[in-house]
């Protein structure tokens, strides 16, 4: 390697993170509106550059407290974007990132020194986006459509339990296909993954409806 090659110049590397949550069994991710050039006013992931003094955990969780004041998030690489020029500014590599959270135990800051709002979107109300965003957002829910099935990553969106109803339509939301009432609550009962809270509450309309949880140390099985 040469490094006075021009070619190695002016390559940078953007750290992007898709931080979903669930609302009432609908999935969303949150987004921040950018007061920078370029796509000043427009809407995107949380993320940024890399300093080239920090290495990649470090630049991301800082992204997102600069954008968002949220720590203590737990993300991880999913995919590598690199089109050449999917930034007009220089070449700019992007690490997609993953992250879930649960909406109603974390407050983010609507205003910062780079970002004029920000606010949870339902997949089916994202707005237009900067820079290869839509790209990358795309590619996340493809990523969380995984992990639903692979991991345990439903009981980070869920911590304090659900309703049937509730996760259901989660489900339905993400495979984007309407499923059987009787038949998905028998397959997830006898999967031996969750327990009864002997609690109540509601979730659409005025009738109470059980509130179950996941057990702890459980893996999370394919319900579909």
């Amino acid at each position: 390697m040469k490094v006075n090659n021009p070619l190695y110049k002016k390559i940078g590397i953007h750290l992007i993170a898709s931080i979903f949550t669930v609302e009432k069994g609908i999935v969303k991710v949150l987004l921040v509106k950018r007061t920078n050039k370029p796509y000043k006013d427009k809407w995107a992931l949380v993320g940024g550059a890399l300093y080239n003094n920090e290495d990649l955990e470090e630049g991301i969780k800082r992204e997102i407290f600069e954008k968002t004041g949220i720590v203590g998030i737990d993300v991880s690489i999913f995919k590598v974007f690199g089109k050449i020029k999917r930034s007009p500014v220089q070449r700019m590599i992007a690490l997609g990132y993953l992250g879930v959270i649960d909406a109603n135990k974390v407050n983010f800051l609507k205003q910062t020194l780079k970002t004029s709002d920000a606010d949870w979107f339902a997949l089916d109300n994202i707005p237009p986006l900067a820079y290869d965003h839509k790209e990358i957002l795309d590619a996340a829910f493809n990523e969380l459509k995984n992990k639903i099935v692979e991991s345990n990553i439903l009981q980070s969106l869920y911590p304090n339990g659900f309703t049937m109803p509730e996760i259901q339509k989660v489900y339905e939301t993400i495979f984007n296909k309407t499923i059987d009432k009787r038949n998905f609550r028998k397959k997830f009962f006898s999967l031996g993954i969750i327990e009864d809270t002997n609690k109540y509450t509601k979730f659409e309309g005025t009738k109470p409806a059980k509130l179950y949880r996941f057990k702890k140390h459980i893996k999370i099985k394919n319900v579909l």
